[in-house]
């Protein structure tokens, strides 16, 4: 299992899938961490099961036990959270942006890794969910921790990758023909 395996398996009209995903896997600045910690988080906010068991069994050999949980913790709360701000944002009544969230989510404050890495994860699986309120939050406090544009922008690269990878892969399943019934 791993980004070989999704490569091989993209079809010819996803070739540019294919040589980014193999890209942004293997030419990062981000720290291992960094980068396995974004590709498990993003691939778990694909939903895709092909992409999440061929991507977490590469991200478990690179990342500690601890990181690991943390990226998982980083698709859920994130999968909570962008609909909710994205959603108070859409409505277009800056009144609910006053009010509190009423929603627990203390794995931000204390996420079991560096602060920043799990920013960096939460702000991928944001651009993956369309939460512009939450692309702002993160990238705020990435910049103000002295993360680079550069490294922010890798982040944004690998979400849209293993998004797209994804994408193909489901159309790809839902294309195929069905049995016949014997």
């Amino acid at each position: 299992m791993s980004v070989d395996a999704l490569k091989a398996a993209l079809p010819g009209y996803a070739k540019d899938t294919k040589l980014n995903l193999g890209s942004v896997t293997s030419t990062s600045q981000l720290s291992d961490q960094q980068l396995w910690g974004t590709v498990l988080a993003c691939a778990l906010a694909t939903r895709s099961a092909r992409v999440i068991g061929e991507l977490a069994e590469e991200a478990g050999d690179n990342l500690s036990a601890e990181a690991f949980e943390a990226a998982k913790a980083a698709a859920s709360i994130m999968a909570m959270n962008n609909v909710y701000y994205r959603a108070t944002h859409l409505i277009g009544d800056d009144a609910y942006a006053t009010l509190p969230a009423k929603l627990r989510m203390s794995v931000i404050g204390r996420p079991g890794v560096e602060k920043l890495d799990f920013e960096l994860w939460c702000l991928a699986v944001s651009a993956i969910n369309g939460c512009g309120r939450c692309l702002e939050s993160h990238e705020k406090v990435l910049r103000d921790g002295g993360l680079s544009r550069e490294l922010i922008q890798e982040a944004l690269r690998i979400a849209a990758v293993v998004n797209a990878t994804a994408a193909t892969l489901e159309a790809e399943a839902a294309l195929a023909p069905v049995p016949a019934s014997v």
